[in-house]
């Protein structure tokens, strides 16, 4: 576990700013207004950060989480302070910023843009599963080759090549094919590579920012209906116990 301190230049507010500064605390909650003071000393203090998405209360006293995307970071009520690191309760032997960063991370199945894959059902297609893939992450074809045991099983698959140029080109393919689930299982399962295609492929720059907006950083990336994630091959049989607990 790493942590970093990282002490930040205070400001110094003139004497004329402050029975302004003063009102204004007046006219909202003390909750609001250490929000705000927070914000305010990271904005201006630490820009390259980006914008504060979010702060909250941990249980250490004076210590506040600060969520930028799905990074987590700590500090003081000033925002003085920037702790990067992991918060552990060490009673209860709990990764408390492993726990948040899985809750946060938690995708509304919904919401998944459906348009920007293909689908392949087996059996009566009743259980449902999302999954970022690159056509030359070898994981994902020891992955898609356990796959072919699970059945009564929709796969919503999402080209997602971020392996370089090469993976780039064969999901344009894989893409452009009129079948594009047998193209898939012919690549992934049986090494027969795609015949070259045309078509909008658009689709897959949505994939890959969609990805890095939630922190989609390697494949397989599954997403079970109940909005979890899995990250990285797994086997038929973790497959189907996790398709068990989302029920």
């Amino acid at each position: 576990m790493k942590l970093l301190c990282l002490p930040l230049a205070r400001r110094a507010y003139g004497l004329l700013a402050l029975p302004l500064l003063a009102l204004a605390l007046l006219s909202t909650s003390p909750a609001r207004a250490q929000d705000a003071q927070i914000r305010k000393a990271l904005a201006e203090r630490l820009p390259q950060l980006g914008a504060v998405e979010e702060v909250r209360k941990t249980p250490i006293a004076g210590l506040f989480e600060v969520r930028i995307g799905l990074e987590l970071y700590y500090t003081d009520a000033q925002g003085n302070y920037l702790i990067q690191g992991q918060l552990l309760d060490t009673k209860s032997r709990r990764n408390l910023t492993e726990e948040r960063v899985e809750k946060l991370s938690t995708i509304d199945f919904a919401t998944l843009p459906v348009a920007d894959a293909f689908t392949i059902v087996r059996g009566n297609g009743k259980r449902k599963i999302a999954i970022f893939e690159d056509p030359n992450c070898g994981y994902c074809k020891r992955f898609e080759k356990d796959l072919q045991g699970v059945d009564n099983v929709t796969l919503q698959v999402y080209l997602y090549p971020i392996l370089g140029p090469d993976s780039l080109e064969k999901s344009r393919n894989l893409w452009c094919a009129k079948d594009k689930g047998r193209a898939w299982q012919d690549w992934m399962v049986r090494d027969q590579p795609p015949a070259k295609g045309s078509c909008d492929t658009a689709a897959l720059t949505r994939n890959v920012e969609f990805g890095r907006k939630w922190r989609i950083n390697g494949t397989p990336t599954l997403v079970f209906a109940d909005g979890s994630r899995v990250p990285g091959a797994i086997s038929a049989q973790q497959i189907e116990q996790k398709l068990a607990e989302v029920k």
